[in-house]
């Protein structure tokens, strides 16, 4: 008997007892756990999310709505970008004091193309403070997957309370499931090789959070 005539095995064992014509929608899956750890205000959600964020190595910043293009503008300066990836919908003012040259996201856009850019700025669909996790879904001000994993340096900015929930459950709840998911939890990272770190593997080698209080 061959391994996979061993797993098999296993799978029609484990299905003996399940009705030959159902199918997994027609058994409702009891939904009862926590969907949040404790109760935390917004100001101690965001605190939170920084704090996770922080343990993850990404480079964490606070600003008002207000000085965000100063602040973007400042961080793009100290990171000597050239030249900045702008996703279809971010909101011209979050750039309208920065300096480098913009680069749109378009769909003919080659990696070669995108892996010359110095920095990509984009927003997201929301984060989660209990993992310290962002999620992109390619909304307004996200732009393709595929811009926020070339580029070495990326810039996330966060809409503070509005964006921030406190748990995985409740981030899916406001998620659709059919569009193009992205969770980012700090840099892009591996130990797989002889357990030592290496940052920029499969994704942008800095990024830095930006949670602006709306």
């Amino acid at each position: 008997m061959s391994s996979r005539d061993t797993v098999l095995g296993r799978v029609r064992r484990a299905l003996a007892d399940v009705p030959r014509g159902e199918r997994p929608g027609d058994v409702p899956v009891a939904r009862d756990y926590l969907r949040v750890h404790g109760t935390r205000t917004p100001e101690q959600r965001a605190d939170l999310l920084a704090e996770n964020l922080a343990d993850y190595r990404a480079l964490v910043h606070r600003c008002s709505a207000d000085g965000l293009a100063g602040h973007l503008a400042r961080l793009l300066a100290e990171r000597g970008s050239a030249s900045v990836l702008v996703p279809d919908g971010l909101p011209p003012r979050w750039l309208a004091a920065a300096d480098p040259v913009r680069i749109a996201d378009r769909a003919v856009g080659t990696p070669r193309e995108l892996d010359a850019v110095d920095s990509v700025v984009t927003g997201c669909a929301v984060a989660i403070a209990e993992t310290g996790t962002i999620v992109l879904d390619g909304g307004p001000a996200q732009g393709r997957r595929r811009i926020t994993l070339v580029p070495d340096h990326h810039i996330c900015v966060v809409r503070v309370p509005e964006q921030v929930v406190d748990s995985v459950p409740q981030a899916l709840g406001r998620l659709d499931p059919s569009r193009p998911l992205t969770w980012i939890s700090g840099p892009s990272a591996t130990s797989d090789i002889e357990l030592d770190r290496v940052e920029g593997v499969h994704g942008p080698r800095t990024l830095e959070v930006v949670l602006v209080a709306d």
